[in-house]
C-alpha cells in the first residue's frame, strides 16, 4: 500500500481510463440505474478475479514449458488462447455469474452488459496499477488506448450474452439459457486470445493488429448503442 501512495501519479494514470469508462457503460444504462453497491462489489470481485487468474496462468506456463519450445507456434496459441485468454475470462465469468446472476437487481437485459464490463473494469484497473508500477508513464499512456478498452470490449461481448442468457431463463428456455452462458464465456475468450496473439507478433502480423483492435471497438461500441436503445426489462414490459 505504501508504494502505491508514493506514486500517486502513476496510480491515477492506471486507474483514470477504467473508471472513465466505467461511467460511459453506466449513463448507458437507461431504464433502471444499479445501487452503488451491486456495482462496486462487481469491480472489487473483478480485481479478485486477476489474482486467480495469475495463478491459473502461472501453472499453465509451468505445464506448457515441459512440452513445447517457448517459440514454437503451439506453445503460443495454447497460451494465449487458453492459459491467458479462456483463464482471465474465464474467471471474469465466474465471479459475474457468482455476484449477479440471482441478484434482484438483474432485471433487464442491458444489464448483464453493465456487470460484466464493470467486473472486466476491475480486472483492468488492477491489471493496469500493477503495469504501470512496473514500467512507468508510458505504459500507462499505452494501455489507456489499448488494453483497458480492450478489457472493457470483451466485457461488453460477454455481457450481450449473458444478458441474453438471463432472458431466455426467465422465459424458460432452459437449453437457449445455457448455449448463450456457453457463447458469453467462448466468444471474449477467443477474442482475448486472438488480441494477445497479434499484439506479441505485432512485427509478424502487420497491420491485422491495429485494424483488429479499431473493429472491436467500433463493434462493442455499436453493441451498446444498440443493446441500450432496445433495453427491456425482463418480465417483458417496455422500458
Amino acid at each position: 500500500m505504501l508504494e502505491l501512495l508514493s506514486h500517486p501519479i502513476l496510480i491515477a494514470a492506471a486507474v483514470i481510463p477504467a473508471v472513465a469508462l466505467l461511467v460511459q457503460v453506466e449513463k448507458a444504462d437507461r431504464i433502471e440505474k444499479e445501487s452503488r453497491s451491486l456495482l462496486l462489489s462487481l469491480v472489487y470481485y473483478g480485481v479478485v478475479s486477476t489474482a486467480l487468474a495469475s495463478l491459473t496462468e502461472r501453472l499453465g506456463i509451468a505445464i506448457l514449458n515441459r512440452i513445447w519450445p517457448e517459440d514454437s507456434l503451439a506453445y503460443n496459441l495454447v497460451l494465449f488462447f487458453v492459459v491467458v485468454g479462456l483463464s482471465e475470462e474465464g474467471f471474469k465469468y465466474l465471479v459475474l455469474k457468482y455476484r449477479s446472476w440471482r441478484s434482484p437487481e438483474f432485471n433487464c437485459q442491458f444489464d448483464g452488459v453493465v456487470y460484466s464490463v464493470f467486473v472486466s473494469l476491475g480486472f483492468a484497473l488492477w491489471e493496469n496499477i500493477s503495469y504501470v508500477l512496473r514500467f512507468g508513464f508510458g505504459t500507462a499512456v499505452v494501455r489507456a488506448l489499448t488494453a483497458v478498452p480492450g478489457h472493457a470490449c470483451f466485457g461488453v461481448f460477454m455481457g450481450a450474452w449473458y444478458g441474453a442468457a438471463k432472458r431466455l431463463r426467465l422465459a424458460g428456455y432452459e437449453e437457449g439459457s445455457k448455449r448463450m452462458r456457453v457463447f458469453s464465456l467462448l466468444i471474449p475468450a477467443l477474442l482475448h486470445g486472438f488480441y494477445d496473439f497479434t499484439a506479441t507478433y505485432e512485427q509478424n502480423c502487420g497491420w491485422v493488429f491495429p485494424v483488429f483492435v479499431i473493429l472491436m471497438f467500433f463493434a462493442a461500441s455499436r453493441l451498446v448503442k444498440k443493446l441500450s436503445r432496445e433495453d427491456r426489462y425482463l418480465d417483458g414490459t417496455d422500458g
